[in-house]
């Protein structure tokens, strides 16, 4: 008896089932991001932010306890 039982639950499992797709509506862009834009926010993100992080905690690292 367990085999029909689990032949049915394999079976209802692997049915496909519809899934709605979702109504997305799309614009262009108002304004151009331009490639200088992004590049010199990711310079600033990667390079100064530490930087910046270390400089402010310089105190901390000092102490040697």
């Amino acid at each position: 008896m367990p085999l029909p039982a689990a032949s049915s639950l394999l079976r209802s499992a692997l049915r496909s089932r519809v899934v709605p797709a979702a109504n997305l509506m799309t614009k262009p862009a108002k304004e151009n991001i331009s490639a200088g834009a992004i590049a010199m926010s990711a310079f600033f993100i990667s390079i100064l932010v530490p930087s910046g992080w270390i400089l402010a905690h310089l105190e901390d690292y000092k102490k040697k306890e």
